[in-house]
């Protein structure tokens, strides 16, 4: 009752005084912790018409959007105020909310590291948890100098793998160029066969990882192009770019082209860009290092630069190597984007890694990256040498869902198939909403099992019924944000590969 008067006095004193913009905010905010939504939506609004550009009700606003699952409407009211270098951290927070909503994660990280870097009182342990990313990365000096890092709690007693001493940050000690050879974490650089022990074994690296212990590991990958439906196309590339000259290194040697380079897979979420950059090294026997965000971005001043140096050189260490980023447009954003030093500090440093410290550094490193949003990548990295390959995952057409199926249902209890029916009622769905159709039938097959105490085969019927309770994810959206690009900004020629998939119907 007593919230409830509280509310209504509020209500009152803004229906006496419209014109009052801190009242009717402090309305919204009150309406929107109380759950009242709808209203705070309307009050806000009304706020907005006496400032339209005021960045704290534009704030309060589009968290009432996000709250509701509108996070398109959030990040529209958000975008005049991204665009304006220093805006205030909490849209960007906000803004980072809205696009984990839309399951942008790339973005996501980039706004929220972005905001919370240039204010710690703005950050949101719930968002940095969903990202990976620590809580309160340190703030940028506003001197003239590099702010100091803060202080850390003391780190473990180190393990017989690790670094001999920490370092006075509390991060563990290494330089530049990461471990040393004496170090037993990993192979020596004379060692071929990568990895000792069984195929896919992993180890620690411990110049790696945003806090120490989410480090970048070494691993053996056992998929190869075979487990790789459809694709036909995206694989010949590949394989032409990246693993002939390591196969036939005296041919391509021989009209001076080396071992090494880097490739850029894009494409809507799902559509196995991941699952293509492992089968790129298991296909080649090489070593696979996938980095995610928690590997390279630290609260510490120059430690992500650092980890980034580590985590190259682990790779030139384990050569032939797949080293793989995902969600690059993390960590490659156009530094005309960048708020602070700190963020174009980063993106210059994968760029020179991406070069070498000298002609052979990369040779026989072949690194790959993936994106959701390539048109938010600096154009630095598509110059040659970096990731000069730009490469299409497209979603699988027919034939290619009906052999994704087909490699989702091996090793399991099945009645005679009709894969090809299947994929026909799955269209526009990429492999992730396929592996989610059989998973779900699956787990309609484990109930029936269960009740009859012996397997049932699944059948043709089951996999259609799961089929038509699940909707595609991501596609139609992303083809829609292609199709800007394609048609509206493409001087260039970059996304020529698009132009076929967004003139069709979506």
């Amino acid at each position: 009752m007593l919230e409830d008067a509280g509310l209504q006095a509020l209500r009152e004193a803004a229906r006496l005084s419209p014109d009052n913009l801190p009242l009717r905010r402090h309305l919204g905010e009150q309406l929107l912790a109380k759950g009242h939504l709808a209203e705070a939506e309307a009050e806000l609004r009304a706020a907005l018409m006496l400032a339209p550009r005021d960045p704290d009700v534009t704030a309060v606003l589009a968290e009432a959007f996000v709250r509701r699952g509108a996070y398109g409407e959030a990040l529209t009211a958000l975008e005049p105020f991204l665009a304006t270098p220093g805006y205030p951290p909490r849209l960007g927070v906000v803004a980072a909310r809205a696009l984990l909503g839309e399951g942008d994660f790339g973005r996501a990280a980039y706004r929220y590291y972005d905001a919370v870097t240039r204010d710690p009182a703005a950050a949101d342990p719930e968002i940095a948890s969903a990202l990976a990313l620590p809580a309160a990365p340190a703030a940028s000096s506003p001197g003239p100098g590099p702010a100091s890092p803060p202080a850390a709690p003391a780190p473990p007693a180190p393990s017989p793998a690790g670094p001999s001493a920490p370092s006075p940050a509390g991060r563990p000690a290494h330089s530049p160029a990461g471990p040393s050879a004496s170090s037993p974490v990993g192979p020596s650089a004379s060692s071929p066969s990568g990895p000792s022990g069984a195929a896919g074994e992993q180890w620690r690296h411990p110049g790696a990882g945003g806090q120490g212990d989410g480090a970048a590991e070494v691993e053996r990958a056992r998929a190869t192009f075979a487990d790789v439906a459809g694709m036909d196309a995206v694989k010949e590339s590949l394989r032409v770019k990246l693993l002939l000259p390591l196969q036939q290194p005296e041919l391509f040697a021989a009209y001076g082209k080396r071992a090494g380079g880097g490739v850029l897979l894009y494409g809507p979420p799902g559509a196995g860009k991941t699952h293509l950059a492992r089968a790129a090294a298991g296909e080649l026997g090489a070593a696979f290092i996938n980095v995610g965000l928690a590997d390279i971005l630290d609260m510490y001043i120059g430690s992500s630069e650092r980890n980034l140096r580590a985590t190259f050189d682990l790779a030139r260490r384990n050569r032939p190597c797949v080293l793989f980023f995902d969600e690059v447009d993390a960590l490659a954003a156009r530094r005309s984007d960048a708020r602070n030093t700190h963020n174009r500090q980063i993106v210059n440093q994968f760029l020179a890694e991406l070069d070498g410290v000298d002609q052979n550094a990369n040779e026989g490193v072949l690194v790959l990256a993936a994106t959701n949003a390539p048109w938010y990548i600096d154009v630095a990295f598509r110059r040659p040498g970096r990731f000069d390959q730009l490469v299409f995952v497209p979603p699988p057409d027919a034939g290619a869902r009906a052999a994704i199926l087909r490699i989702l249902c091996r090793d399991k209890p099945l009645a005679e198939l009709d894969f090809d029916a299947v994929a026909r009622a799955t269209e526009h769905m990429v492999g992730a909403d396929l592996k989610g159709i059989v998973d779900r039938a699956v787990e309609v097959k484990l109930h029936e099992s269960m009740r009859a105490g012996h397997p049932i085969p699944m059948t043709t019927m089951d996999l259609l019924a799961a089929a038509k309770a699940a909707r595609p994810t991501a596609v139609r959206e992303w083809m829609a944000t292609a199709r800007n690009y394609v048609l509206h900004s493409n001087e260039s020629g970059a996304w020529d590969d698009l132009l076929p998939w967004v003139k069709a119907k979506w």
